[in-house]
């Protein structure tokens, strides 16, 4: 009998949990509609199409908070004014009942396509998750039949690029001080990387690129953090590499006189806590030589030039897109002779992924159009890559409403003696 009664108040606390959470759940959303119609309003944007089939677009997914893989097509339309509505597949509305606003079930495809221009009746234009020639793959979650399909219907499909970031890529104060507990725990371990090269060549014993990597990843998990992959460790020809990561059977041994590079990036084990990301360099021995602090210098000027630009154009109140920033840059590094050198872009946003949804710096791999605006953050990291050894130099920034600040403080001045430490 008192087994049975403890279920029946088990099931019963459960139910009630369950129930609250659905109600935060569902007036969470309610708000974050009510925040997309202002910002629409404010831009000048009839309506935002959310479109989804088996996750292709996580940002509609995670929009909705939905749970579970829905494997039917399903819109959801949020206009600038006006209660919000969904087409679903009739089989799965029960998945979508603690959303804001109405459902409209579907069975056939034909009724699927009847029903979708009646709810787009009488709009002319609507966001989708499109880029123009996919210029920015990060938002190109709608497939070309999708859009083909809205434009035969008479609605014209515009890119919901800067609308997502304004949704999915700002941070709130706790994040931004997570974000600032990160950068200030990774550029102690960063340290502490260095003086153990330091320490075992001293004392003539054996170090590699993979026990550094090893052992900057436990520092991080000591101090309560957690990282997505094997970090970077690069030394002489390997730092020339942007993206080489050493491994147990992959690892170059450290010797006086090389040359090495350390990528460090993490966050907070908190709920939905901020990546900070960091590069330094170092050199195995007392002075660095020439060749090596030439082009840290010109990786530097480059580096202190976007955030300068960055920080001009934002205090005088003027719009700055994320290819500017990356342009300037650029432009550093090709008028010192280096361009063809500098291969990847000048930086990428930093979320609760250490790649985010936000504008990137770049001008390269993509022309980011996206606009930088307050509350992102992202890093700023140029590189100069050579046969024999590559130079980066990685701080974070983070956008206020009036002042731009750099996260990652201090930044790297000079190449490190790693035997002086």
């Amino acid at each position: 009998m008192r087994t049975k009664i403890l279920f029946f108040l088990l099931f019963i606390v459960s139910a009630f949990y369950f129930s609250i959470n659905a109600q935060e759940k569902e007036a969470n959303l309610e708000n974050k509609v009510k925040e997309v119609q202002k910002y629409l309003k404010q831009n000048d944007i009839p309506a935002w199409l959310l479109y989804d089939f088996r996750e292709i677009n996580p940002i509609a997914v995670e929009f909705l908070e939905l749970k579970g893989l829905k494997t039917r097509r399903w819109y959801y339309l949020i206009k600038a004014e006006g209660e919000p509505v969904a087409l679903v597949h009739k089989i799965e509305e029960q998945g979508f009942k603690n959303i804001p606003g109405k459902i409209i079930p579907y069975v056939s495809w034909e009724e699927q396509r009847e029903k979708l221009k009646v709810l787009l009746s009488g709009l002319k234009t609507v966001a989708m998750e499109y880029s123009f020639q996919n210029n920015i793959p990060y938002i190109s979650r709608v497939d070309a039949g999708t859009i083909e399909l809205i434009r035969s219907l008479g609605v014209e499909v515009v890119s919901s690029a800067d609308l997502v970031q304004y949704f999915e890529a700002r941070w709130d104060e706790k994040q931004y001080l997570s974000h600032k507990e990160a950068a200030r725990i990774l550029l102690q371990i960063k340290d502490r990387a260095f003086q153990l090269i330091s320490q075992r060549i001293k004392e003539k014993k054996p170090v590699d690129e993979f026990e550094v990597a090893q052992l900057v990843k436990e520092k991080m998990s000591q101090s309560g953090m957690e990282t997505d992959e094997t970090l970077i460790c690069a030394v002489n020809e390997n730092s020339g590499n942007p993206h080489y990561t050493p491994s147990q059977t992959e690892k170059k041994k450290i010797e006086p006189g090389d040359f090495v590079l350390l990528d460090i990036w993490g966050k907070m084990k908190k709920e939905k806590s901020i990546y900070a990301d960091i590069t330094w360099t170092g050199y195995v021995g007392e002075k660095v030589p020439e060749k090596y602090d030439r082009i840290f210098k010109i990786v530097k000027g480059a580096r202190d030039e976007a955030v300068n630009y960055l920080k001009d154009r934002w205090t005088k109140g003027e719009e700055v897109k994320g290819w500017e920033v990356d342009k300037v840059c650029r432009d550093f590094i090709e008028k010192a002779g280096y361009g063809p050198n500098f291969t990847h872009r000048t930086g990428h946003s930093l979320g609760t992924e250490d790649h985010g949804n936000g504008v990137n710096i770049d001008n390269l791999e993509t022309k980011d159009e996206r606009k930088i605006i307050p509350g992102i953050g992202f890093s700023i990291e140029p590189g100069i890559y050579l046969k024999d050894f590559g130079v980066r130099s990685e701080i974070n920034v983070y956008v206020k409403d009036k002042e731009i600040e750099v996260t990652t403080l201090p930044i790297q001045e000079e190449i490190i003696p790693i035997l002086k430490l």
